[in-house]
């Protein structure tokens, strides 16, 4: 792995979390996908060698559990959503180089090497520990199987992870009160022998490689927490039959060990804990791809391996600048603890080439509320693609929506709104406006050079893509081809080329000119998340070949002489449709709440969505907030919901109008210590002057303050 600029000498590899399979796909999986193939299309756009590989997660209980309820083979039922994700990923343009799973031979190869490296490497040990066990069914309950009280922060906790509360990772014997998900009934702990990972062999390592690793802030900060404490052991084993087999004690696959009557000779009856297995897939699939396309056009083992290992493995170079290849791994926020810390741990352990960056997206929300599978307030990959909407719209809102560590909030409302003034009011006017212009005037590009200012416009638009590129910066790829057709289209105006063409003929081709490159370079820079698009554009420009295979300075060379009357390139979303889809999920959440208890969860309250437009620090600090108590309050002459507030400060009492009438007891707010925006401009309302905002949360207006006695006219920071 290199901390080179990229491109490097070094073939790269992007990888995206394995999606389960376990259930369709959402909007809110869809966007690290999304993001993926955006980077990697990014990433050989400046001419870095990518593959672009993932694939299904097959094992683990809750396949296992769901297959049961259906009647079939666990492996049956998990290679039914495999072949529907494989299907559905390039309906959105997600194209990987290769797509595997978790359960073909390469990666279970792959995983038992792995192992046995960790066996012969001494970081592997076992012990004995306490595993639920369901005694009506007379059996051990692996993760899925048991739920329970997390007993980290209390709340209801699934198997492995308390991914209601606090996330956490959870080992055999964690979850408190546990309960048998096949019965119903209380389950209890008896001990078993297990095998174990030792994270303490690889702490000091996990420390330099999180102060080494590039990607989202919360990939890099957030694993701290673990790696600076006692680590704990991982456990790598579950008691079931469903799953990579662990390797027996001589190095030799149980399955291989197998006797004429079908029993093993020594091995161990246990399989792998899925999350060893579902990352090798990464490493597995990359494999695939390289024998695919032959090593000479890809190698893997460039990638993965460490140039001048020992024959153990062990004793490498720890500075890490020429070793392997650029690993970057795109994953949602809730397995970064997998990725940033048991994953290097795993690939240290068998003599393989840590991650360059992780980026790890924030969620994606629902019309303001928390995405819910369970009570059907989701927008369904399937559904999204039924409406009959192009693929790269759906890019185009996801990526933009906000940078990629933080929540995005999907709205169909707010879908027709982004794709009606962006998309077609400002790129596809844009380059219709241009190319018309041109094919019915000059029949294609008119013979003239391009202008400085237009040659310096397109320059600083590349600089930009490659500078996006190289911080991972999705969001500002995505926005480059609005930008330019935002410049262009300001141009446009600016010049009016229809004024031109008769009096000032030679100004005129040179607006148009200068018109068509822009296209061009709108075609160039909006491929990697508009790669459907761009590739019609390329089309409608006359070009030959794919825009996919073009570098970046393409978009600076000439375009054809020639090219047919365009078509538009986007189609205005219709205000009737929206409302169709919006009674369409309004429907299917209020049926699923009736077949439910009625009750919203925690996760699914009415929230607001996340401002987009992050603000810098200096911009905070121009925000003067001072702890305040309000002396007075008196309604407003005709205004039912409005106060005046006299609120001392401090240094002075401030008057202050208020909406809270309707909401407050006006006797009671004397004396209530408050937090006010003292900066807020002047305002006059009903004839009442307003100097300063009280600060109040939600619809309630519950009044914000502080929890112990700081003195009137302290500033908050």
């Amino acid at each position: 792995m290199s901390h080179d600029e990229f491109p490097t000498d070094h073939p790269a590899v992007v990888t995206c979390g394995l999606p389960y399979a376990n259930g369709d796909l959402h909007v809110g999986h869809l966007r690290t996908y999304v993001a993926g193939d955006a980077l990697s299309r990014g990433l050989r756009r400046i001419g870095q060698q990518t593959a672009f590989v993932c694939g299904s997660d097959m094992h683990g209980t809750p396949v296992a559990v769901n297959a049961a309820q259906e009647g079939v083979e666990p492996r049956e039922f998990a290679m039914q959503y495999h072949e529907t994700y494989a299907e559905t990923f390039p309906q959105f343009n997600v194209e990987f180089d290769n797509y595997g799973h978790t359960d073909d031979e390469t990666n279970t190869e792959l995983t038992q090497e792995f192992v046995r490296s960790w066996v012969a490497n001494d970081h592997v040990h076992e012990k004995e520990i306490e595993v639920a066990w369901d005694t009506e069914e007379d059996q051990p309950l692996p993760d899925r199987f048991v739920e329970g009280t997390c007993p980290y922060c209390g709340e209801h906790a699934r198997g492995d992870e308390c991914d209601e509360g606090c996330q956490r990772h959870l080992e055999p014997g964690d979850i408190e009160d546990p309960v048998s998900t096949i019965t119903g009934n209380p389950a209890e702990y008896r001990t078993r022998e297990h095998k174990f990972l030792r994270l303490a062999d690889f702490q000091e390592y996990l420390q330099g490689f999180l102060d080494r690793i590039e990607g989202t802030d919360n990939a890099k900060n957030q694993p701290r927490e673990w790696v600076e404490g006692e680590l704990q052991d991982l456990c790598i084993t579950r008691d079931m039959d469903w799953g990579v087999d662990y390797p027996g004690e001589d190095g030799v696959a149980p399955e291989e060990q197998r006797g004429e009557d079908g029993e093993t000779a020594g091995a161990t009856d246990l399989v792998l804990y899925v999350w060893v297995d579902a990352p090798i897939e990464y490493v597995a699939s990359t494999k695939q791809y390289s024998e695919r396309v032959g090593s000479d056009a890809y190698d893997w083992e460039q990638v993965w391996k460490i140039d001048g290992e020992t024959e153990d493995g062990t004793e490498w170079d720890d500075d890490w600048t020429d070793d392997g290849g650029d690993i970057v791994h795109v994953i949602g926020r809730d397995i970064i603890q997998h990725h940033a810390v048991f994953w290097p741990a795993m690939l240290r352990g068998a003599g393989y080439n840590e991650p360059r960056s992780i980026l790890a997206t924030g969620f994606v929300g629902i019309d303001g509320k928390a995405l819910s599978t369970s009570r059907n307030r989701a927008v369904w990959a399937d559904e999204y693609l039924d409406a009959g909407f192009h693929p790269d719209l759906f890019r185009y809102y996801i990526a933009t929506g906000a940078g990629l560590e933080t929540d995005v909030d999907f709205s169909w409302d707010r879908f027709a709104e982004r794709v009606n003034g962006e998309l077609v009011g400002n790129v596809g006017n844009f380059v219709n406006r241009a190319l018309l212009f041109a094919h019915r005037n000059y029949d294609g590009t008119p013979d003239a050079e391009v202008s400085d200012d237009v040659r310096e416009r397109i320059e600083t638009a590349l600089d930009e893509f490659e500078a996006a590129v190289r911080d991972y910066d999705v969001r500002t790829l995505a926005e480059l081809a609005t930008d330019l057709s935002d410049y262009g289209n300001e141009y446009i105006q600016r010049t009016e080329p229809w004024h031109l063409v008769t009096d000032e003929p030679e100004e005129a081709r040179q607006v148009i000119r200068d018109c068509i490159q822009l296209a061009k370079a709108v075609a160039v820079v909006a491929q990697p998340v508009l790669p459907g698009k761009a590739e019609r554009l390329w089309g409608q420009l006359g070009e030959s070949g794919s825009v996919a295979d073009v570098s970046l300075d393409t978009a600076l060379e000439a375009p054809p002489e020639t090219f047919d009357e365009p078509e538009q390139l986007f189609e205005q979303v219709e205000d009737d449709h929206i409302a169709e889809l919006n009674a369409e999920l309004q429907d299917r959440v209020e049926a699923a709440s009736e077949d439910g208890d009625g009750t919203e969860d925690e996760t699914d309250a009415d929230l607001e969505p996340l401002e987009t437009d992050r603000i810098g620090f200096e911009d905070f600090e121009g925000v003067d907030m001072r702890v305040g108590e309000i002396v007075s309050a008196e309604p407003v002459e005709d205004a039912d919901k409005l106060l005046k507030l006299e609120v001392d400060i401090g240094h002075e009492v401030r008057q202050v109008v208020a909406g809270l009438a309707e909401l407050h007891d006006v006797d009671d707010l004397p004396g209530t210590r408050v937090i006010l925006l003292a900066n807020m401009e002047q305002a006059t309302i009903f004839g009442v002057e307003s100097n300063g905002m009280v600060l109040a949360a939600g619809d309630e207006a519950d009044l914000l303050t502080t929890h112990e006695d700081a003195p009137l006219g302290t500033r908050v920071q």
